[in-house]
């Protein structure tokens, strides 16, 4: 599949012929959704192949089967399109190159950095993650106060979706929650990825629903491998002389202390895949029409 192919009939899927084929079915609030949603994915700058993340000497690799969004750009995506809160700590955002934001089966990855110094491991082997997971219920129950006050939804911290594992041989620490987000019928998947670095943690969040666990398994390994470290800011050349060490361990990046920077809790900045507008479907059927026409026509 080409990419460039893709983008180009995407941008052409609002035209006179497909309206012609659906002109009985589209009403005049659809049509104006469907051009607000398509100036948003003009818009969008999708990028694949050797991306530097700002400020976290690190840098990501990404193959033709994936694109990536800036800080801009996916907070277009998370808040515009996906009805979260806004956050400053998002640097970029994966998507599979066959989806768009607009699916109603699409999943993402955001991609933050937190530059607090050298995390260490010592801790791994000691933490009870069963307390901490109603830890973290309570707080995240505490947290719909301040959702209420801005205008969202509320939360809950249903369970693990799997339970927190440290890889000390990779430096990277593994675990999902599964969430529900006010009365949805869906739950979301939050899977986290903490990949240690000298400095500080690259944080890899997977959005999804819970029902695509499954398909995010197997597409663990093929983002991590995306996600490197640059020489000189690898976890195994920390400099205890030179280098700031963190002021917590392994326990706090589950426990999520490490992102509470303004004052709320880590869970009242939990992304999900949500839409306020139930024509959602109907676009995503006009965008994967659209993939499946150039699919069909690409030769090369």
């Amino acid at each position: 599949m080409k990419f460039k192919i893709i983008i180009t009939a995407i941008l052409l899927f609002l035209s006179a012929s497909l309206f012609a084929e659906a002109e009985t079915e589209i009403t005049a609030e659809e049509k104006e959704y469907y051009a607000w949603a398509e100036e948003i994915w003009n818009s969008l700058d999708r990028q694949t192949g050797t991306i530097n993340i700002p400020g976290a000497g690190a840098t990501l690799n990404v193959p033709e089967n994936y694109y990536y969004l800036n800080a801009k750009d996916a907070e277009k995506v998370l808040v515009d399109v996906w009805g979260n809160p806004p956050s400053e700590y998002t640097l970029g955002m994966l998507f599979p190159s066959e989806m768009t934001p607009f699916d109603d089966d699409s999943w993402a990855v955001t991609v933050e950095y937190e530059e607090d110094g050298y995390v260490s491991d010592d801790d791994a082997d000691e933490i009870d993650y069963a307390e901490l997971l109603g830890q973290l219920k309570d707080e995240t129950e505490e947290s719909n106060q301040w959702r209420a006050e801005q205008g969202y939804e509320p939360i809950e911290l249903v369970g693990w979706a799997a339970t927190p594992y440290y890889d000390e041989q990779a430096h990277k620490l593994y675990w999902a929650k599964e969430i529900k987000f006010g009365e949805q019928d869906v739950n979301t998947l939050n899977y986290n990825i903490r990949v240690l670095g000298r400095k500080g943690v690259l944080v890899l969040n997977f959005i999804a629903g819970i029902d695509q666990k499954a398909i995010i398994d197997q597409e663990l390994d093929t983002v991590l491998a995306m996600a490197e470290f640059d020489q000189g800011s690898t976890y195994s050349e920390f400099n205890p002389d030179i280098d700031k060490i963190a002021a917590y361990g392994i326990g706090a990046l589950v426990a999520g202390k490490v992102l509470a920077k303004t004052g709320f809790l880590v869970a009242a900045i939990i992304f999900l895949k949500k839409f306020g507008i139930i024509f959602i479907i109907a676009i995503g059927a006009f965008f994967k029409k659209m993939f499946s026409r150039n699919k069909d026509n690409d030769v090369g």
